[in-house]
């Protein structure tokens, strides 16, 4: 099952909570996927819960589901430039990707689509396992090693 929330990003939380509610899943068996400025372009980062770190939209998520232990895959979109300022964070984040971030953000979608796909096979652990390393082991994710 899949759930892409029609609402604002930082009001997704109410969203989630009735998709759990509606189809009887537990916080932690939704795997929350999204963006994130604090990892570089092409980066992704698997976690089975923590802290919003800032994120809005996962606070929301947190503050609907009354807890921290949602598993999350952070999409590494790189850092605004320092000019736009708190301010025009959204206005970057929404932003189309330039051309030549498309072949980094293509691959990190990949690597994103096989972790996902890990973890649904697998459970959480081989899933981070696999998407975190620097160097995966061929039983794992299929991608470059240095990549992920």
């Amino acid at each position: 099952m899949a759930c892409q929330p029609q609402t604002y990003m930082n009001r997704s939380g109410n969203a989630v909570r009735c998709f759990c509610e509606r189809h009887g899943l537990s916080p932690e068996s939704v795997l929350v996927i999204f963006d994130d400025i604090h990892l570089p372009l092409g980066k992704i980062r698997l976690r089975s819960g923590g802290s919003a770190a800032g994120h809005r939209g996962l606070e929301s998520v947190i503050e609907s589901l009354q807890t921290e232990a949602i598993p999350r895959l952070r999409l590494g979109v790189g850092a605004p430039p320092p000019a736009m300022g708190e301010a025009g964070l959204a206005e970057y984040v929404l932003a189309p990707f330039l051309a030549e971030e498309l072949a980094p953000l293509e691959e990190m979608i990949g690597r994103a689509a096989r972790a996902v796909g890990v973890w649904l096979d697998r459970g959480m652990d081989a899933a981070m396992n696999a998407a975190n390393s620097t160097a995966p082991s061929s039983s794992d994710l299929p991608i470059e090693a240095g990549n992920a």
